[in-house]
């Protein structure tokens, strides 16, 4: 050994550190990164995903969107203290949604920029992870999970920032644990820890979080040690059982994901998962014919066939793992870190949209990338070995692919009417579909018979669906002539579902039309109000069906009080709280609150405009007030009948103003020739002032 090869007896040889070992890595070197190729990812999410971003609301979003019992502080309250105030338990979420109305209310452009910056923000974390496992094709690994059209109906449906933003928390959290899984050091494994728990109250599936980090671990040592891996993650394993375990009871005894529909048997289940794994990889790997409600399995345990999915699953894994014995531990870790993830809806426990379709894109948002990451490192492996231009052209060609599937995708997330036109062009037996897009074109002047016919389609596919009934029967009752048929209906939805608060209100609604069945109107209302007391439309329609009763206005008082009390900013409703306070003359400047804050809510509504008026024209010495107040609502309406005539009556009680009364019950009746009130309004005015109207037009 000459000299320069032997160590200096002054340094001796370290001692090895136990720091981590990695497995090999294609790529010796990582090129530096500038601050804006950061900026990359989310141009190409904005550019990808643009046709969805003036979308509208669709199914559930109206769930999400904070509810106006859920707009104060108090509601913030609710949303963390209140199981059941909100659809799902994930306080964190809400608090989001929360902010969110805070800032841009219910304009959807807002809610549809949050989605796609957090899921740009999920994709620069996904680079950042895999820069820091040292694995090639970070870049292309986040380019692709920003772009993959599987991702569609995450990021373009309101309702799932649920996913997008437990990901940004998820893979937050990942990322630096691994970076104090390195260090050791403690503030790195607190904020990890702070991360995961908001992970956790966002949205429940980030749970798998430990369990993916030890298959990491393990891929990277070949083994684990319980005191430097297991043991630091313990703690959230136990938040991880804990947040499952009430997430399960939650989406059975709050969202109702128990029942007929949900009966399935240990083989069922077992069938099942095999199916939803098969099809989930050959979704991401082949995103054809993507549909936000795919067609509902028949799994039948006599079907030699279907035994096949859950065989291969286990085929495979018994494969990957001998080729794990061999040192070549990537492939098992992938396989095992995707299906851990999709565990919560692979049919093991219930959920809700298992009633319309066992899989769903939004399924797999944060499992897709167990085999994203992997694939695109392979890609550029081998693409790298051939050089230019293949190493360059081959990922540029499948990002196009992909972002011009996604930009295709995000088109049918416009409104609620193209999505379930779709979801019906590649799924007809989808009852859900036929029976939402029936309630959207029940939205829309003049197709009430495309609507029925909608939810007639809905229940030949299933017979028992309660909200389809609901809703054939609340449009029947608008139909004339239809009311026994609509009742029927309602009453059908009622036996159905007995809790489907709707049904109650619609059936109350319509009994009230029917003098004779009022009372039983009543107890709809009331059973309606116990299923769902916040609901602010419900008590103001018990309001108005109250004062077709005589000596019920005090009752209707208070139901028009909680209606405002839950949404204060309704201008309808406080109007109606008014009008029945100004029948009272003791209460008459509680009614001209009440016309005031409709006006400050909405400046010109006439409606507001003419019940101040007129609460005006009653109260002593506010004559020329309430003349006033009658033509800033016929400014607002100038071809109000009714504006016309009261305007006419409060001039004919101001000295030198009746040739003004006659002009304004002239014009009440040239709007409307049948106005009798007018008529006899102008003809009482001519019988005491008979040289008024022969000198006159009258």
């Amino acid at each position: 050994m000459n000299a320069s090869s032997r160590l200096p007896v002054s340094a001796p040889p370290r001692p090895r550190v136990a720091a981590v070992p990695h497995p090999p890595v294609a790529v010796s070197s990582r090129p530096r990164v500038s601050v804006w190729h950061w900026f990359f990812i989310p141009a190409a999410v904005l550019l990808a995903y643009w046709p969805s971003l003036r979308g509208t609301l669709l199914w559930d979003d109206t769930s999400h969107v904070t509810a106006p019992a859920l707009q104060s502080l108090h509601g913030l309250f609710r949303i963390w203290f209140s199981p059941g105030a909100t659809q799902q338990y994930y306080p964190l979420l809400h608090t989001a949604f929360w902010i969110e109305h805070r800032i841009w209310g219910n304009a959807t452009l807002g809610y549809h920029l949050a989605n796609l910056l957090q899921h740009a923000l999920a994709a620069c974390l996904v680079v950042a992870i895999v820069r820091f496992l040292k694995l090639p094709g970070a870049w292309l690994a986040g380019l692709v999970f920003a772009l993959h059209p599987i991702c569609v109906e995450s990021v373009a449906w309101i309702s799932e920032q649920k996913n997008t933003l437990s990901a940004v928390f998820c893979l937050a959290s990942a990322l630096i644990y691994l970076k104090f899984d390195r260090t050791r050091q403690s503030k790195w494994y607190a904020w990890a820890s702070v991360l995961f728990v908001m992970a956790l109250l966002t949205k429940s599936v980030t749970a798998i979080l430990p369990f993916a980090l030890l298959v990491i671990l393990w891929w990277q040592r070949g083994r684990l040690n319980w005191k430097r891996d297991i043991g630091p993650l313990l703690p959230w394993t136990a938040l991880s059982l804990a947040a499952g375990l009430f997430s399960a009871w939650v989406e059975r005894t709050l969202i109702g994901a128990q029942g007929p529909a949900f009966s399935l048997n240990a083989i069922q289940r077992f069938l099942l998962a095999g199916r939803a794994i098969w099809f989930y990889a050959a979704k991401l790997l082949w995103p054809a014919n993507l549909i936000f409600t795919y067609p509902h399995w028949n799994l039948d345990p006599k079907a030699p066939l279907q035994y096949l999915y859950p065989l291969g699953v286990i085929a495979i894994l018994i494969a990957l793992a001998m080729i794990a014995r061999r040192g070549k531990r990537g492939p098992l870790a992938a396989a095992a870190i995707f299906i851990v993830t999709l565990i919560p809806v692979l049919g093991f426990v219930n959920v809700y949209p298992f009633l319309f379709s066992y899989v769903a894109d939004h399924f797999q948002y944060l499992a897709s990338l167990a085999l994203i990451v992997p694939l695109s490192s392979t890609l550029i492996s081998g693409v790298s070995r051939l050089g230019k231009p293949a190493d360059t052209a081959v990922p540029v060609i499948l990002l196009a692919i992909l972002g011009v599937l996604t930009w295709r995708q995000s088109f049918n997330y416009r409104d609620a009417g193209t999505l379930y036109r779709a979801t019906l062009a590649r799924n007809p037996a989808s009852f859900m579909a036929h029976n939402n897009l029936g309630i959207e074109q029940l939205k829309q002047p003049g197709h009430l018979k495309d609507a029925i016919g909608e939810y007639q389609s809905a229940l030949d596919l299933k017979p028992d669906d309660a909200e389809a009934h609901n809703n054939l029967g609340n449009a029947l009752a608008r139909v004339p002539g239809h009311m026994p048929a609509a009742i029927k209906e309602l009453e059908t939805a009622i036996r159905l579902d007995p809790k489907l608060p709707q049904a109650h209100q619609n059936l109350a609604n319509a009994l009230a039309r029917d003098p004779k069945r009022l009372s039983e109107s009543f107890d709809q209302f009331r059973i309606a109000i116990q299923l769902r007391p916040d609901d602010a439309q419900l008590h103001n329609d018990f309001g108005v069906a109250l004062l077709q009763a005589p000596g019920r206005n005090a009752e209707a008082v208070a139901q028009f009080q909680d209606a405002v009390r839950i949404q204060p900013n309704n201008a309808q409703f406080r109007i109606n709280l008014g009008s029945v306070l100004a029948q009272n003359p003791a209460r008459r400047p509680e009614a001209l609150d009440q016309f005031h804050a409709a006006l400050a809510a909405q400046p010109n509504n006439p409606d507001a405009l003419s019940g101040l008026a007129i609460a005006l024209a009653q109260m002593p010495g506010r004559q020329s007030e309430a003349i006033a107040e009658f033509q800033a609502a016929l400014r607002a309406k100038p071809n109000s009948p009714e504006a016309h005539n009261n305007l006419g009556r409060a001039l004919a009680q101001m000295p030198g103003r009746l040739p003004e009364a006659l002009s304004e019950y002239q014009a009440a009746l040239k709007i409307k020739p049948n106005y009798a009130q007018a008529r006899a309004n102008l003809d009482g005015l001519c019988a005491q002032h008979a040289q008024l109207c022969t000198t006159g037009s009258h």
